[in-house]
């Protein structure tokens, strides 16, 4: 993660398969004015690929804030969260759950396998581009990353 004391370009990793989600997270991102860089992939395969930098993503950036989806083809975002989370290279990125499940067994086993927070995607579009901007600006604006050396690699 890169250091809160000087400016940064924040870099963020969008684990969603749906274009319109896409779309409207993009425009939050955009609208808040911080200048975050959004990664798009669209299935789990993709998501860890990118965060190990395999084959097809070896100039991928760590990011300092993923949303993931739960419901994505190929690896559910839970499978996502789990290889992420057992990772100790990758453990210490916070990863919000961004996801249309209000499933109390949802919620419950995202924050078993360590997600950082839960948020239900919210039908009404001021809202969504609200609560969109009110995560981007806690995780990257309030809350303080790990140092590089507790766990983070490159």
């Amino acid at each position: 993660m890169k250091s809160r004391k000087q400016p940064f370009t924040p870099e963020i990793l969008l684990v969603e398969d749906n274009p319109g989600d896409v779309r409207l997270i993009r425009e939050a991102l955009r609208e808040s004015g911080r200048g975050s860089h959004p990664h798009v992939v669209d299935n789990g395969v993709k998501a860890l690929a990118f965060l190990r930098r395999e084959p097809g993503f070896e100039d991928a950036v760590q990011p300092d804030l993923i949303f993931l989806d739960l419901n994505l083809p190929r690896m559910s975002g839970r499978e996502v969260l789990q290889e992420l989370k057992s990772d100790p290279r990758l453990r210490s990125i916070p990863v919000v759950v961004f996801t249309s499940s209000e499933a109390d067994t949802d919620v419950a086993r995202a924050y078993d396998l360590h997600a950082n927070c839960y948020v239900t995607k919210p039908v009404d579009l001021d809202r969504f581009i609200a609560v969109v901007q009110a995560v981007e600006s806690f995780w990257l604006g309030v809350a303080l990353s790990p140092p590089v050396e507790c766990g983070q690699g490159a």
